[in-house]
């Protein structure tokens, strides 16, 4: 019991344990019953799974409001709707990623669901370290600040610009240093194949959904880079930051077949999300002038963004069709 209570990372190790029991929970159910085979997901069903899982991240920042009080509990709200949203930028990649490399509907999800397996690692190390160097050098704060202001400008006046998959550098060292098939092969991420220079040897061959899902680690690795320090500008405490990350990637996972098919709806989605940024950077350096930004009217300005971004692009897009 002792151990129960320590310490850890500013919070007890319980909570550590129940929030890690919620999400191995939900992740075993998603894959184990909803999607024990391989089907296409549809988008009924995506905004199904996509409210459970808001429900369930709701509900978990109500726990922490009645656990550490108000300023917790909007703390984390904040957190996790600033995450959510962000992130939702990753959905334009992500379709452009599954459209390059042909990866049919039906397999989509098993991508999706291993690369949130590397999401939950790789947040916990960017949020440990993060969490480390900001308890030690607080001034980092201000460089957070800044690098948001700058990201914020560069999204908004970029908006309209799409990565080219084709060129990525990543993508042409795994194609120079991996031996690729030309095909799909299923669910496989790796097949045994003939050697063509010496063809009684088998050798392990990675397939396009391989590729795949490592380019979606690498595009959640870049996002993070702007979501991590957002997040921190709201929130110092390692448990709201990662508990918000990971509930608003699990979501957006699920929501992902819905805003997929209508992609086209949110052209206008990223002045939000960089209008959000520049807020949150400048709040950092308001601070020092006038004082601490109560969390409930950051939550209500980031909110009002968002909210304006999507009403604003559903309005401006009303009469376009799915093939722009």
């Amino acid at each position: 019991m002792e151990f129960l209570n320590a310490d850890f990372l500013g919070h007890a190790v319980w909570m550590w344990l129940a929030f890690a029991t919620i999400v191995g929970v939900l992740l075993a159910f998603d894959l184990g019953v909803l999607h024990r085979d391989q089907r296409e997901i549809g988008v009924a069903e995506s905004l199904w799974l996509s409210a459970g899982y808001i429900a369930v991240a709701v509900l978990f920042g109500a726990w922490v409001w009645w656990l550490q009080g108000p300023e917790s509990g909007v703390a984390y709200y904040t957190a996790f709707f600033v995450e959510k949203s962000l992130s939702l930028d990753n959905v334009f990649v992500i379709s452009m990623i599954f459209t390059y490399f042909a990866v049919p509907r039906v397999y989509q999800h098993r991508v999706l669901f291993w690369g949130i397996m590397g999401v939950i690692v790789l947040r916990a190390i960017m949020i440990g370290l993060g969490a480390a160097m900001v308890a030690n050098f607080s001034w980092l704060l201000y460089v957070f600040g800044g690098f948001l202001l700058i990201t914020g400008v560069r999204m908004f006046t970029a908006a309209n610009h799409m990565p080219d998959i084709a060129t990525n550098p990543v993508l042409r060292f795994l194609r120079k240093h991996l031996r690729v098939t030309d095909e799909l092969h299923g669910e496989k991420f790796a097949v045994r194949q003939p050697d063509p220079a010496k063809p009684g040897r088998q050798l392990w061959f990675a397939t396009p959904l391989l590729l795949a899902l490592i380019m979606i680690e690498l595009v959640d690795l870049i996002f993070a880079v702007d979501s991590v320090p957002a997040v921190f500008a709201i929130t110092q405490e390692p448990f709201l930051v990662y508990t918000s990350n990971i509930f608003a990637i699990l979501g957006l996972r699920a929501l992902y077949f819905a805003l997929a098919a209508m992609i086209h709806r949110f052209t206008y989605l990223k002045y939000a999300l960089a209008l959000v940024l520049v807020f949150i950077g400048a709040k950092i350096f308001l601070v020092g002038i006038i004082g601490k930004i109560p969390a409930a009217l950051s939550l209500s300005v980031t909110l009002g963004l968002i909210a304006g971004g999507v009403l604003f692009s559903l309005w401006k897009t009303r009469t376009t069709p799915a093939s722009a």
